[in-house]
């Protein structure tokens, strides 16, 4: 692996993985980060990098549906590996404005497979997630042979790409890997996202918005646990084959919120005393909002060795530790396009 292209790499869990990326000695080589800095993508997330690893990472900015501009990208670089983040991810906004959903998740993915097809590219890693397969009952768990059944325009956009790429392989012998996550958390996070916005809302006294009853449940994975998981089963992982990324923190969304407000509670007590779980807010129920994620993982764990090292109690913790660290980044992101969206949202 020579040459990485990493396609949304200025997003959340897309910088991680770069970081985590250099930091590994079985990588030796460089890393393309291309970004087109949507309201999610944040330069300032891999700035330091630019400087301090300058021989082995370099940003573009591109729209990976720009398919002149991506091809000159493929020309320019002697890419041999693609690890594709790049995705509008956020379900309340495909619900609102699902039109860059379908462009980026769908036509996005179409230009990158039929250029590394072109390119005779070595593996082609597609970033999934778990709301490809709809709403799970109160037992049970995704599996890798789960059928699709997706329910928001983001989740569908995101089963549209996922087809793409398993279609790539079997047609064109596309050399391809594909992981199907479930809810991340950690550094870097948006803060439109269920932990950001509450340890964020927490900080500053505002109102902790949780949709209907609270009771939707999801598996949170930190967010260094997926990146492993990714890079093994890019190192190790059987072509053409699908793996389930789970965080064993299977979880309700009031208990969720509970367990920051405990948290931020202990970390940095409220001026004027009193419990922050006093901020929640119960508001109207998402469309189509599925009740209930839990993924199986045991295809990774037993063919490649991988599992979570952090409980959710250890990963907030850092998590928390990170936003009460950086408050400037903090305060670069919420600015501009995003505070107004996300104050629309929750006013």
């Amino acid at each position: 692996m020579n040459t990485m292209l990493v396609t949304g790499g200025c997003g959340f869990i897309g910088a991680n993985f770069i970081r985590f990326l250099l930091d590994q000695n079985e990588f030796d080589g460089r890393i393309v980060n291309v970004d087109n800095l949507t309201y999610a993508g944040n330069r300032d997330n891999l700035a330091d990098l630019e400087k301090t690893r300058a021989d082995r990472y370099e940003f573009v900015q591109a729209d990976i549906c720009d398919k002149k501009a991506m091809a000159k990208l493929f020309e320019s670089h002697k890419l041999n590996t693609i690890c594709h983040f790049a995705a509008e991810s956020h379900v309340d906004r495909s619900i609102v404005a699902p039109d860059a959903f379908i462009q980026t998740n769908i036509v996005g993915t179409f230009t990158l497979l039929e250029l590394a097809r072109s390119h005779e590219i070595d593996l082609f890693h597609h970033i999934s997630t778990d709301e490809v397969f709809g709403s799970l009952g109160a037992d049970g768990f995704f599996t890798e042979t789960t059928p699709y059944d997706p329910s928001s325009p983001y989740s569908a956009s995101k089963a549209a790409s996922d087809h793409l790429v398993r279609a790539y392989h079997r047609t064109y012998g596309l050399p391809v890997t594909i992981t199907n996550c479930s809810n991340n958390y950690g550094p870097y996070q948006f803060p439109e996202k269920l932990l950001p916005l509450m340890i964020l809302n927490g900080l500053n006294d505002k109102p902790l918005p949780v949709y209907g009853d609270g009771l939707n449940v999801r598996d949170w994975l930190y967010v260094k646990d997926h990146c492993r998981a990714i890079w093994s089963v890019m190192q190790q992982g059987i072509k053409g084959e699908t793996y389930n990324i789970g965080g064993k923190g299977e979880l309700a969304n009031i208990d969720v919120v509970h367990n920051i407000c405990d948290l931020l509670d202990e970390m940095t007590p409220p001026p004027a005393g009193g419990s922050r779980r006093e901020l929640i807010a119960f508001v109207k129920d998402r469309p189509g909002h599925d009740r209930r994620y839990a993924i199986d993982y045991t295809k990774l764990k037993d063919e490649l060795g991988w599992q979570p090292q952090e409980s959710f109690e250890t990963g907030l913790r850092k998590t928390i530790r990170w936003y009460l660290d950086n408050p400037d980044w903090v305060k670069r992101v919420q600015t501009g396009t995003y505070r107004e969206w996300i104050e629309q949202q929750y006013e």
